[in-house]
């Protein structure tokens, strides 16, 4: 399944820069409205008219007792809480501010007139020196002798140019944070789970099988985590099935090779025995040695004739034209095919078809096969006088045939390899009388009724 939305990598590497993008924007927002609530700010909420009219009467009372006041040291003494900006210009020339950097260029402008009580630039002027500022004169012994002006606010580029570079190292700073915090919550975990991830392909390719990568997360890695573990186990699975069959390849080739040469080594060694010029041979010994001989060849013609057949149907080599199959002619055949055997043997036959059993779908002849070999392998390991019961059951929408016999039995720790190649158990079968077959019946029975979509098992 794909992630769900709010645990994919890219929607958290949005949220996170929308809200990283956020939270500087409103940071240095209020950074800037507190920087410039201080650069406006008037003690006691006076308006700018307010704070001209009380600097003018502290300024004129404190030159009324001393002419030659330093204006500069009074101005930083007395006014330095005062971060709102104003300036104060005498008619003598003297031009001073409590925040000279903070008032715009040339202002205020240059007064007019010095003039005595009722002269001019007396009294109070909104619109004066500096164009819309806010002043008030500063008057000594009835003489006015200057002005405080105050700007009705600070322009835009004095409070960047005063508070610029504070604004831009605090922008600075929170990027910073801001970039390490996300690298922490969001990339550092994806990072980690990534090399994780990096050192367990790694290890598979190093020819660890068993190595697995960390599926927590429920993101876009967590899914890459889980094809790889998924490709891990396939390739796990296929290098266990090319190990399994190589190991059966190998162990073929030796059971191949023992059950050829068994037959092989006994019409050589007869051959031998009849061609030798020293050796007297009477008629009989010699049509015997040459009966055997022709036994053995053809015993090695069936195994050879039975490995092509179990090739053929394991490889896919044959293909199967499905017919339908009425289970009571294919019992009828292996009987019939088995007639003289059980007449010599004294087998009593069973045979039963439970009504509303469907006809099979296959190959007549490989069904045929399948319950042929069932059928010799149970008549060659049963004593004379035994039962051979060929039944057949509807069973979940398939058809179970059933072959059974009343010989020896085989024990249970052999029962699971039965269907083995050339695998046999002839040491369990007391009361035989005909020897073993090649080893490959049961096998190709195995094999026909997996080709043929069933299952066979033995008890």
């Amino acid at each position: 399944s794909r992630p769900r939305w709010f645990r994919s990598l890219y929607v958290r590497i949005a949220i996170g820069f929308v809200v990283l993008l956020a939270a500087l924007l409103l940071a240095q927002g209020a950074l800037f409205l507190y920087l410039s609530g201080q650069l406006d700010d008037s003690p006691q909420g006076r308006t700018p008219q307010q704070l001209a009219d009380f600097v003018a009467r502290e300024l004129s009372d404190a030159l009324a007792a001393d002419p030659a006041l330093d204006l500069a040291a009074h101005l930083r003494t007395e006014f330095s809480s005062i971060r709102r900006p104003f300036a104060v210009v005498l008619h003598d020339g003297r031009r001073v501010s409590n925040q000279p950097d903070a008032l715009p260029r040339g202002f205020p402008g240059p007064l007019r007139g010095s003039g005595g009580p009722g002269g001019p630039g007396l009294g109070r002027r909104r619109g004066g020196p500096g164009g819309g500022a806010n002043s008030a004169p500063i008057v000594v012994n009835g003489v006015q002798i200057g002005i405080v002006a105050v700007p009705p606010s600070p322009p835009a580029w004095v409070a960047m140019q005063r508070y610029g570079p504070t604004l831009a190292l605090a922008g600075v700073g929170l990027l910073v944070i801001g970039v390490v915090a996300a690298a922490l919550l969001i990339f550092r975990p994806t990072h980690n789970r990534l090399q994780r991830l990096q050192e367990a392909a790694r290890a598979l390719g190093e020819g660890h099988p068993d190595v697995r990568a960390s599926e927590a997360g429920g993101d876009e890695v967590t899914e890459l985590a889980r094809a790889f573990n998924r490709m891990a186990d396939d390739l796990r699975t296929r290098a266990e099935a090319l190990a399994t069959s190589d190991r059966t390849r190998r162990q073929l080739l030796a059971d191949v090779s023992h059950e050829l040469m068994t037959p092989l080594t006994a019409i050589r060694g007869y051959l031998q025995t009849l061609s030798m010029a020293g050796v007297p041979l009477d008629d009989e010994t010699r049509q015997r040695y040459l009966g055997v001989a022709d036994q053995e060849t053809y015993k090695l013609e069936a195994i050879i004739g039975d490995l092509l057949d179990l090739a053929r149907l394991e490889g896919g080599g044959e293909k199967i034209q499905p017919t339908l199959v009425r289970v009571e002619d294919l019992f009828r055949r292996v009987l019939d095919r088995h007639l003289p055997e059980i007449r010599k043997k004294d087998i009593t036959t069973h045979v039963e078809v439970v009504p509303g059993t469907p006809p099979l779908l296959g190959s007549a002849h490989r069904l045929e096969q399948a319950v042929q070999n069932l059928a010799a392998n149970a008549l060659r390991h049963m004593p004379d006088g035994g039962t051979l019961t060929l039944r057949a059951v509807p069973q979940d929408g398939q058809v179970a045939v059933i072959v059974r016999d009343t010989g020896p039995g085989i024990p249970t720790e052999h029962l699971s390899h039965i269907f083995d190649r050339f695998y046999k158990v002839d040491g369990s079968r007391a009361g035989s009388t005909i020897p073993s077959g090649s080893g490959l019946g049961l096998s190709i029975v195995q094999a026909i009724v997996t080709t043929h979509g069933g299952s066979v098992t033995a008890a």
